[in-house]
């Protein structure tokens, strides 16, 4: 962010210069963009190691000169167009959006689980549908993993008497004794 900031500022200041010294061409902005590398390359001692704003100063200058002057850089012109690309990028992309579908939040995951340990005998299906109802967008897949996640088991397999077993238990209170 910072990296972006200071490149759209920069890039009004070389613009600036760029209006004042036009009928010199360009011949001081190359100055400065020389005796910035040369203190780049003071800080090192092999292969130049340049820092973000380095690489941020180096691309905007680029752009405000002609071509045909980038031979006073001392990186290739497609290495200075491949860091203005990613300054430009930088600029309109917007970082932290993490890849996928979002998390599902802690109240749609208590209320499957609420719904499951209530109607033992639903599946996710039928959660999925019930949740529906209630205007809340979910898969299967979704509730599935919920429910395996907090280790409530298929609806044939949780808690609760089968349908059988509640037929038998009815038959037996209203037989006649």
């Amino acid at each position: 962010m910072l990296a972006s900031l200071l490149y759209v500022l920069l890039g009004r200041l070389m613009a600036l210069v760029l209006l004042c010294f036009r009928s010199s061409e360009h011949k001081e902005l190359e100055i400065v963009v020389l005796r910035h590398e040369i203190a780049v390359l003071r800080r090192q001692v092999s292969r130049p190691a340049l820092r973000p704003a380095d690489r941020a100063f180096l691309a905007a200058a680029s752009r405000l000169l002609p071509r045909d002057r980038w031979q006073a850089f001392f990186v290739t012109p497609r290495t200075l167009l491949a860091w203005h690309r990613g300054l430009v990028a930088r600029r309109w992309t917007y970082p932290g959006r993490r890849p996928g579908r979002p998390r599902l939040g802690r109240e749609v995951r208590e209320l499957i689980l609420r719904l499951a340990r209530e109607n033992p005998r639903w599946g996710y299906r039928r959660i999925t549908g019930e949740l529906i109802g209630l205007g809340i967008q979910i898969s299967p897949t979704s509730v599935r993993n919920v429910l395996m996640g907090a280790g409530i088991g298929p609806a044939g397999q949780r808690g609760g008497i089968s349908w059988r077993e509640f037929i038998r238990r009815q038959t037996q209170c209203t037989s006649p004794a």
